[in-house]
């Protein structure tokens, strides 16, 4: 008998119904000389443009909006390198409650100041040394706020997998979807509902070459720690694979495809001279692999999210200099 899953496409229906109205539905592009590039037919989800400047708000506020008014009374914590940081903050303030968000103090200064600039309370730790799941936790706990994690939460994940439903319900059947992966949350929810879809599609996560810890898990079978990742994708700089994200992922993803920085650097120029959009270096990772030819078989039709746009100017021009 198959396990049940802890996320059902329901859920993620449920949660798209929730964010309506809440948070954007995000364009699809399209690019001719892409797809003459890769040759096969591209579709982009746009989630650079989305509230907080990435896809992470969806899941941030799908959970925040299922507690209880006493909850929401008490106020939210998160831990965060940046991007969660922000949708939570964000979320907060939507919700009328407060955030207190732990940051690495490596964090990007301009996801610093986003989230400040929210409403929330930032506390920041070291993420080479100190680990921050622990101190999200006792911070939750020593303050009596309701912890809202990055992506290893059902209603979390939920959230994340409505970028997946409407790439799909805008471009109708697609033959893969390649979906960034830093704990897992954003492919866990886009597998789950895309494989509900289209059952035959492919589902391809997309990780750093010095962060590879989802890939060396799915093909061990079993979640694998690796050292804190130094790459230009901070948003998936993570050591391991969430617990519940893993459980999923195994069953639905079906393979994990590795960039190195200069290539998401590529990815980087490309969107902004080709395609006229700003991303950064994690939301680039899926254009990436397609761009190094890091995809076996590339089929007809593929769906790709770019997760987030939240890189501040000094930092992209260093990149792309």
């Amino acid at each position: 008998m198959a396990p049940v899953s802890p996320v059902t496409p329901d859920d993620v229906r449920a949660a798209a119904a929730r964010l309506e109205g809440v948070a954007h539905r995000t364009p699809v592009l399209t690019s001719r000389t892409l797809n003459a590039l890769v040759g096969a037919e591209v579709f982009i989800k746009c989630e650079n443009f989305q509230r907080a400047g990435a896809f992470k708000f969806r899941g941030a506020y799908n959970a925040a909006a299922q507690l209880s008014p006493d909850q929401l009374a008490k106020g939210i914590a998160a831990y965060s390198s940046g991007n969660h940081a922000q949708a939570v903050a964000l979320a907060a303030r939507e919700l009328g409650t407060s955030a207190v968000v732990l940051m690495p103090e490596d964090a990007p200064r301009s996801k610093r100041e986003a989230t400040a600039g929210y409403g929330a309370e930032i506390v920041t730790y070291d993420r080479y040394t100190e680990d921050r799941t622990a101190l999200g936790t006792a911070l939750a706990e020593d303050r009596g706020l309701v912890l809202v994690p990055p992506y290893d939460h059902p209603h979390v994940i939920a959230g994340q997998g409505t970028a997946a439903l409407e790439l799909l319900d805008e471009t109708g059947p697609l033959d893969a979807l390649l979906v960034p992966v830093g704990g897992g949350g954003l492919i866990a929810g886009s597998a789950t509902a895309a494989t509900d879809l289209h059952p035959g599609i492919r589902v391809i996560g997309v990780e750093p070459e010095q962060g590879d810890d989802t890939k060396r898990s799915l093909d061990s079978g079993a979640r694998v720690t690796v050292p804190v990742p130094r790459t230009i994708a901070d948003g998936q700089a993570l050591p391991t694979p969430g617990e519940i994200t893993f459980e999923i992922n195994r069953r639905l993803v079906d393979a994990i495809a590795l960039v190195g920085d200069a290539e998401i650097v590529a990815a980087m120029r490309f969107a902004f001279e080709r395609l006229k959009i700003v991303l950064e270096p994690s939301g680039a990772t899926g254009l990436a692999a397609l761009l190094a030819g890091r995809v076996d078989g590339l089929p007809p039709r593929i769906g790709v999210i770019a997760s987030g746009g939240n890189v501040d100017t000094r930092r992209f021009g260093e990149l792309l200099a």
